[in-house]
């Protein structure tokens, strides 16, 4: 059988890899809407006309494409970092 401690060892592991992914995902999303709320207009300047969108689709792509990343960066990697931080405490030492 596999020692208890490699066990702890290991989700431990995927919780501090986990917790990393987390912050660089809002770290991306933070970047996301900080150039779209300084540059939008540039932004749609330089692509707006490249794909034939008007600015009210083109803010509406970055706001879709905002809320679609921030609930897969909560549903991959902050929901199993709960969850093996739970399963943790509750493993004996």
């Amino acid at each position: 059988m596999t020692d208890p401690r490699q066990i702890n060892d290991l989700l431990d592991a995927a919780a501090k890899v986990l917790i990393r992914c987390f912050v660089l995902g809002y770290v991306l999303l933070i970047i996301w809407i900080g150039v779209f709320l300084l540059a939008g207009d540039v932004l749609y300047r330089l692509n707006g006309p490249l794909f034939g969108v008007s600015q009210h689709e083109m803010n509406l792509m970055h706001f879709y494409g905002i809320v679609f990343v921030k609930c897969l960066v909560l549903l991959f990697f902050l929901i199993p970092y709960i969850a093996i931080r739970l399963v943790l405490q509750k493993r004996p030492a």
